[in-house]
This record gives structure tokens, sequence and C-alpha cells, in this order.
């Protein structure tokens, strides 16, 4: 067995393939996340299931680890620590239509906030969590997953009220 342990904490990994767009950067994804998460909360689908699992009082905290989650997968900080399927799996109601809003939701926000380059690595990455989740899931309710196709994307009918 080999023996691999995580970098540490704050360390910055080598990414392959692409380099980090400028105008990326911490303030960026924590403004996308606050925005995303607020219209989010809204939501007439997602929102409930967002508000039932989160109190209140944990909304701080739970945006600063997403915004971890973010800065580690798009700038390579390794500052998020966590393993977030175990805690969507203990969501019984999950289906695709809730991960179609997640995502419509989320292509909202980064297209508001963000420039072309930017939203679109967003987007990529979203995509592909977005399709991993709903995957790992599926596997672990036990579906055949084998004519599993990637989700279509949904064309958002309303738009979040903001104060």
């Amino acid at each position: 067995m080999i023996n691999n342990p995580r970098p540490p904490i704050g360390t910055r990994h080598q990414r392959v393939g692409w380099e980090t767009p400028v105008g990326l950067d911490e303030t960026m994804i924590r403004m996308v996340v606050d925005r995303f998460y607020a219209d989010t909360r809204r939501d007439p689908l997602i929102g409930s299931v967002f508000n039932r699992i989160i109190a209140p009082e944990a909304w701080p905290r739970h945006l600063s680890v997403i915004a971890d989650f973010w800065s580690s997968m798009l700038l390579g900080t390794g500052r998020y620590v966590g393993r977030p399927m175990p805690k969507h799996m203990g969501i019984p109601e999950l289906s695709d239509a809730h991960f179609q809003r997640w995502l419509a939701l989320f292509r909202c926000t980064v297209d508001e906030l963000c420039p072309p380059d930017i939203a679109a690595l967003f987007i990529e990455r979203s995509e592909r969590i977005g399709n991993s989740f709903r995957m790992n899931i599926a596997i672990r309710r036990g579906d055949d997953i084998t004519s599993m196709a990637p989700l279509d994307r949904e064309t958002l009918l309303w738009s979040p009220l903001r104060d």
C-alpha cells in the first residue's frame, strides 16, 4: 500500500490543462456563493430542501465551507476538507429535477456576476459535479445507471427577487 497523505490545508495544488482566468479570485468566488445560495433559499423547488436541512444560524458557516470548496476546485487552494456525498445522500427527496434547478440557478448566477471565461469554468465544473452527485446517489439507491445520460439544461421560468 502506498502512503499518499493529503497535502496540508492551504497548499496550492498544481493544476494541469488550464490556467486560472484573470479576475478569478477569492472575492469573486465568495460573491458567487453568497448570491447563489441567497437565490437558492428562495427557489420554489429547492429552497425548501435547503431551508429544512440547513438551520438559519448554520448558513454563515455553510457558505464559508462552500466558498472553501470552490476555492479548492478553481484556485487549487486545498482549503476544502470534507465529504459532501454522504450529506447529499441523506436527503431522500433529491431527484434530477433538484439537480437541474440547482444547475440552472448556478448558471444564471455566474452568467450575471462573472466574465464569460470565468462563468464558463464555473458552469463546466458545476455540471460535472452535479452529474457525478446524481449518479453516485442513484448507485447508492440501487438504481441502474447504465442508461443515465447527463442532465438536460433547465431554463428558469422565474427570477429571484433580491433585497
